[in-house]
């Protein structure tokens, strides 16, 4: 009996090792070095840089607090745009904390500038509190604002902000977009300068 439980045993354990290390270590450090061969970019988080020193990511989210810049979503990741705790808000629809949020925004940005119509996700958090991207329409609804303390022209920021649309992928799967990020890297490049 001892001898049937024995040789029983010793395939199970046998298979649990080989699995443990093909899938455990084998796999994951094959995808990562193919990875690093074939995307290098994008294996290493999509890293910008300049002046040889890493100076955001294109593909998260971050703040931009100068009116000269153009602004993202708000975060609800940690205390807002933090890698190590991204994570939507959580609060459901009903959620007086939410609606007192949104409306606080919403009030913030009709007195700065009354009359226009504010995109939703100018005020609304993403699922990951860590999205680089916003809607045209959130985009455009912003050029007015930095045209004016950037002291740039209005219409040349039009065009920027254009160019800057990113279509959905093979034209059909997801929305037209903006990376903010991206697009204040063009702004930089306008003429004026960055704010220190």
């Amino acid at each position: 009996m001892n001898n049937d439980i024995l040789s029983s045993l010793r395939p199970a354990l046998v298979m649990t090792l080989l699995f443990a290390l093909l899938l455990g270590i084998g796999y994951p450090l094959a995808m990562t070095g193919i990875a690093q061969v074939l995307f290098p970019s994008q294996a290493n988080g999509s890293l910008v840089t300049s002046g040889g020193r890493v100076v955001g990511s294109s593909v998260v989210g971050q703040a931009f607090t100068s009116e000269r810049y153009f602004q993202t979503r708000p975060s609800a990741a940690g205390k807002g745009y933090d890698g190590m705790a991204s994570s939507g808000s959580n609060l459901g629809p009903t959620s007086k904390v939410l609606a007192d949020r949104v409306k606080a925004q919403v009030s913030a940005m009709q007195s700065a500038e009354p009359g226009k119509a504010i995109p939703a996700d100018l005020v609304t958090t993403s699922a990951s509190g860590l999205d680089p991207d916003i809607t045209p329409q959130a985009a455009f609804y912003q050029i007015d604002r930095v045209a004016r303390v950037r002291g740039v022209d209005a219409e040349a920021l039009r065009r920027v902000v254009a160019a800057s649309i990113e279509q959905p992928l093979l034209g059909f799967i997801g929305e037209p977009h903006v990376n903010v990020f991206e697009l204040n890297r063009r702004l930089d490049g306008l003429g004026a300068k960055p704010a220190r």
